[in-house]
């Protein structure tokens, strides 16, 4: 059994995690014996917890929470540019109102199985996406993501999903700040780059950088996305509005998306992308910031727990 670490978002699944985490952890305790656990109280809190715990000769790196979380906890396990343990594991027990990165393992939302999960193992190389973009104050700044990071009106709905009211659950609220957002959006003119190939001047509703296949709730953004291939699926929308969004939802969640007119799917294991205008980044569900940015693929640089 690798030594374990719990990383606690007790605000997760609507406060719920921490109202009930005494019963969580018995359930635990009797699955994997003893583990160390730490709750977060703020933003980045999982990220320092992480880093600190994997120093600390921990092996196995619980994140107890949503995919915010997830990311927080991914970010920890590196320093700078350095994997802290390259043998280390990140695992998961869903309590999110998203669900994305979980989605693409097809886990479901049970403690039991989350816990037997853990009791084994098994694990297997995640790729890990590294994303410098530019901050809100105009910095420059670095983020790792495991799932999908965003830009266009994708990064405005994670602004306005994350402001609202999440108690309808994840796909509901999604939708939700999707339909708020759109009534105001316009695409926005960018230039994208991929894999050194000179940058295309394009009008996008959203660009995708995807790790796995979900986002926004549930919406299958690149269907053909492997966790584990060392290469970004790319999906990039064009010209998509509120009509649009609400007569075709479902080709969004099904995947079906893919074959419609205006959306183009690129492979690639790094894409630049730069624009005259605000264009916000969504990355795992958050935003840190916006354009210009450059986000690269780091094929197997960490594992995680199946």
């Amino acid at each position: 059994m690798l030594k374990t670490f719990f990383v606690v978002n007790p605000q997760s699944a609507g406060g719920q995690t921490g109202k009930r985490w005494l019963e969580m952890h018995a359930h635990a305790t009797r699955a994997l014996g003893t583990f160390g656990h730490a709750f977060t109280q703020n933003p980045l809190d999982a990220t320092v917890i992480t880093r600190q715990a994997l120093r600390d000769g921990y092996q196995c790196i619980v994140a107890v929470g949503g995919d915010g979380t997830i990311n927080e906890v991914a970010n920890g396990f590196f320093d700078g540019d350095t994997v802290v343990n390259p043998q280390a594991a990140l695992a998961v027990i869903p309590r999110g109102t998203g669900g994305d990165f979980r989605r693409s393992f097809a886990w479901n939302l049970t403690l039991k199985s989350a816990l037997e999960r853990l009791a084994t193992d098994d694990t297997a190389p995640l790729d890990v996406g590294r994303l410098e973009f530019t901050t809100h104050h105009n910095g420059k700044g670095t983020r790792y993501f495991v799932n999908v990071c965003s830009f266009g009106v994708s990064g405005e709905v994670a602004d306005a999903a994350n402001k609202g009211s999440k108690v309808l659950g994840g796909k509901a609220s999604f939708f939700i700040a999707s339909l708020k957002t759109l009534l105001r959006y316009s695409d926005r003119k960018v230039r994208i780059g991929v894999d050194g190939a000179p940058l295309r001047e394009m009008t996008i509703t959203t660009a995708a950088v995807a790790n796995g296949r979900f986002f926004g709730g549930g919406m299958q953004v690149a269907p053909q996305a492997s966790m584990s291939d060392g290469i970004f699926d790319i999906t990039l929308w064009r010209g998509y509005g509120l009509t649009d969004f609400v007569v075709k939802s479902a080709g969004v969640y099904s995947g079906a998306h893919v074959k419609w007119p205006g959306t183009e799917c690129l492979k690639g294991t790094t894409l630049v992308a730069e624009s005259d205008e605000a264009v916000f980044i969504d990355c795992d569900g958050e935003q840190p910031g916006r354009l210009p940015c450059r986000m690269t693929v780091l094929p197997g640089a960490i594992r995680v727990k199946i």
